[in-house]
Parts: C-alpha cells; structure tokens; sequence
C-alpha cells in the first residue's frame, strides 16, 4: 500500500470574499468556507480515507478547515501540528488592501509582478520562493518521515504555502508553480512511494 498525504487549501476565509489581500492576518472562514470544508471532508469519507496525523498552520482558517474535515471523518481529536511555517505568504504592507484598490495604487503590472512572480516580495513581505524556503525544508523534516514511517497524513494550510510543496512533490518549475492555482476546500490526493516520490495524484472536486 503506498503512503497518503492529503493536501487541501482552507474554504473560503472573510478576506478571501472581500478581495482582500490577508497573509499572515488571523481571519476566520465565511459560511461558506464552513460548507467547503464539510464538503472536502465528505469527499475524503467517500473514498474511506482515515488519517494517522494531520498538520494545519498557526492561522484559524486552516485550522477550522481541518477540525471541520476531521469531524466529517469521525475523526475530531485526531493528532494534529500546528506550525507558522505552513502560514500563508506574507504579502507585508498589502495586507488588508482590496486587490483592486492596490492595482489603483501601485499599476496592474506592478501587482501582478507582486502576486505571481517567483522571487519579488511585496514592500515588507514574501515572495513565493521566501515563502517555499521555509515550507519545504519543514515538510522534509516533519511531514515527509511520518508519511514514510507509513501513517496517512492530511495537511490543512494556505495557497501559497500549499503551492510551495507541490512544487516540491510534482517536480515543478518557478514558471509552472507561479501559474497554479488551488481551489479552496479541494482535496488533493498524494500516493507517495517508499523514496518520498509520486506514485498518484487525484484532486477531489
């Protein structure tokens, strides 16, 4: 049986309906991240998945989305790590800006650089490769060995910071990574091999 790990970004969060830019800021699910999360989570029970250990961020919408997933499973209570070096991407001084209103400010091509460009960081915060330096030696050094010492593992966490493992897993180039996009509450499904390498994915939608 080859090794699960489940990645999934959290539902919709507060800022996320307002268009706002959040990072690091602690903003909760809207009513309908709640249903995303349900969703993700009754999706997984469909294909019987159960999990040994789960690992969220420091941030209250990855964390709600995972108790969520895990009460859908029958599984609250499960083990689970929390860790700031699977928070969202620090976007610094945009942080809490309307997307639109920085484009106002600052040019459409400036922001767009900000946002989708692999090693420019917004004034005062993280570029996606700041970001991936942080995440990646973590899921090397936490995640990776539980998935090896054969638990399945569900990580609960951000675009940004999800984005940087599936590079990681999927073999991506700074081009390809800064061009995908993650749905909100989608499951997806990693088979590892014993080397840590992918034998399958599926994204549950």
């Amino acid at each position: 049986m080859d090794n699960v790990l489940v990645l999934v970004r959290h539902g919709q969060s507060e800022w996320n309906a307002k268009n706002l830019f959040t990072g690091w800021k602690d903003v909760d699910l809207t009513e309908l991240g709640v249903e995303e999360a349900r969703q993700g989570g009754a999706m997984l029970k469909g294909e019987g998945l159960q999990f040994d250990i789960a690992f969220t961020s420091a941030l209250i919408r990855a964390q709600r989305t995972l108790e969520i997933m895990l009460e859908e499973l029958g599984q609250s209570g499960l083990e689970t790590i929390e860790d700031q070096r699977l928070n969202e991407r620090d976007y610094g001084d945009l942080v809490g800006l309307n997307k639109d209103g920085a484009r106002e400010k600052w040019g459409d091509e400036q922001v767009h650089i900000w946002r989708r460009s692999y090693d420019t960081p917004p004034p005062g915060g993280e570029s996606l490769k700041d970001t991936a330096e942080r995440v990646i030696p973590y899921y090397e050094s936490a995640i990776l060995p539980e998935i090896l010492a054969g638990k399945n593992v569900i990580v609960a966490a951000h675009g940004n910071s999800l984005r940087a493992i599936v590079m990681k897993l999927d073999g991506l180039s700074r081009e390809e990574v800064t061009q995908l996009n993650l749905a909100t509450g989608v499951p997806i499904i990693y088979r590892l091999n014993k080397d840590g390498s992918v034998a399958d994915k599926r994204l549950l939608a």
